[in-house]
Formats: structure tokens, sequence, C-alpha cells
């Protein structure tokens, strides 16, 4: 039977995915009793998440997804759609007509070029091969593909030939996401090669935007990108916990809430 990766999510079983990613572990009818629902109709729902790889299933109860291996793509771009959406709108409503930036990897960075398609006299660099073909149809831009491997999973390209093509310019804006934000401000991802690239894109950036939505936070990643002293300016969709204000005060990092 053919795996099912790319599920139409609803609000429960996107929040359950949530709470999963920001526990580690929870218990069958701790969900139930969370939201109010049967046990029955929670298995359901931890069904279809399993077959999907956005949990994992143990007896009596869900624990999140590998730190060392992330999400498919195909189900990522289902994972809060419409937050992402917003936070993609926010971030392009922050780039002026003219500007230069980089575009990295990403289910919301794809949106963020997207709502970039009004702009006008854009010069982009990235290694989104998505994102690529998309801006490229727009004749006032100039888009420039960073060589490397090419990912089947997500057409992103990765390496040291795409590194040392980034070194090369310094650019008004870098775009970036991320997989997990720990407490202390630590970005994590899965991927070593991608945050080599993400390292060169913040490196080579006059101003620094993260995307990333509320789920991400306290989501378990392995490798270390960097940490909020590096943004300037953090986007999502949701007012991040109490415990992040001191670190993102202190990195001197704006918080825009993508209403």
């Amino acid at each position: 039977m053919a795996m099912n990766t790319d599920p139409r999510l609803n609000r429960r079983q996107e929040e359950l995915v949530a709470i999963v990613q920001r526990e580690g572990f929870v218990a069958v009818d701790e969900l139930a009793t969370h939201f109010d629902v049967a046990p029955q109709t929670i298995r359901r729902d931890l069904n279809l998440l399993s077959d999907a790889n956005l949990i994992r299933r143990y007896h009596g109860g869900v624990s999140a997804p590998s730190s060392v291996e992330n999400v498919a793509y195909a189900a990522r771009q289902t994972l809060q759609a419409a937050e992402k959406d917003r936070i993609a709108h926010a971030i392009a409503r922050q780039i002026p007509d003219g500007s230069s930036l980089f575009i990295n990897l990403g289910t919301t960075n794809e949106g963020v070029g997207r709502a970039l398609l009004e702009h006008r006299d854009l010069r982009i660099i990235t290694n989104n091969l998505n994102i690529a073909i998309l801006l490229s149809d727009i004749p006032s831009f100039e888009v420039i593909v960073a060589g490397g491997v090419v990912r089947g999973r997500d057409h992103g390209v990765t390496g040291e030939a795409t590194i040392e093509l980034i070194r090369q310019f310094k650019v008004d804006y870098g775009i970036i996401g991320i997989s997990g934000i720990e407490l202390d401000g630590t970005l994590l991802d899965f991927d070593f090669h991608e945050v080599r690239v993400a390292q060169a894109i913040v490196d080579h950036s006059r101003q620094v935007f993260l995307g990333a939505d509320h789920t991400k936070i306290g989501r378990n990643a392995m490798v270390r990108l960097g940490d909020f002293s590096q943004v300037d300016a953090w986007f999502t969709d949701k007012a991040p916990p109490d415990e992040l204000a001191p670190v993102l005060a202190a990195a001197g990092t704006e918080v825009h809430i993508a209403g």
C-alpha cells in the first residue's frame, strides 16, 4: 500500500502534531482529554499522521519524529499552510522594489517567493529550484541559481559550489527558514549541508529575516545553525513564549507577528 505523504490536515490534527513536537511524547488518553474527543477519534488521527511520517506511534502514545530526519517535504507543505502564507506575505511586505536578496530552502520560503511576484526589479540568488523557476517568469527580476547537488525530495541545491557562489555576493536581505528553535535562542536544522548554506547566507546579507511559525519552538533537530543574535527580524504567526523574550531583547531581534 502506498504511504500517504500529503495529508490534508484539519485544525485538530495540526494542533496535535504541534503538541507532539513540543512535548516529545504524549499519551493517547492525554490527547483525547485535551481535545475532548473519544480515544477512537484520536487513534484515527494518529493513524493518518503516522502514515505521513508526521509522528511516531508507540503502545499507548506517540512521539515526535526523529531529531536527525525532517518530516517529508510533501507533508510539510500542508502543515501550518495558512500560517506560513501569512508569514511569507509579512516578509514580502518588508522587501522594497529594487532589492537584492538570498532565499534558501523550505516551504515557508517558497511562500515568500510567491508573495514577491508583484514586486519589481528584484535581484534574487537562490539554491531553491522551485523558487528560481517561479520568479524567473517575471521580466524585471534577475534570478541567479546557486550550483551544486540537487536534492530530489525538494529541488534544493547544496554543496561546496553552492556556498562558493553565495560568498561572491553581499545582498540587502537574506531570507532563511529553520526547523527548530530552542528556548535559549539556538536555531536548529536537520541537514548539515543545508545549514552550511544558510550560514553563508547569514554572513553575506546586510539584514537577515527568519520565517518560522510557532510549531518550530521547542522542536528537536540535530544541527546548530546559529542563534537570534544573527537574525535582524523574526516573522512568525504567534507571540513567542515569555522564556524567549529576554533572549530576543538581548539579540536585538525584531519580532513580526503575521496577523
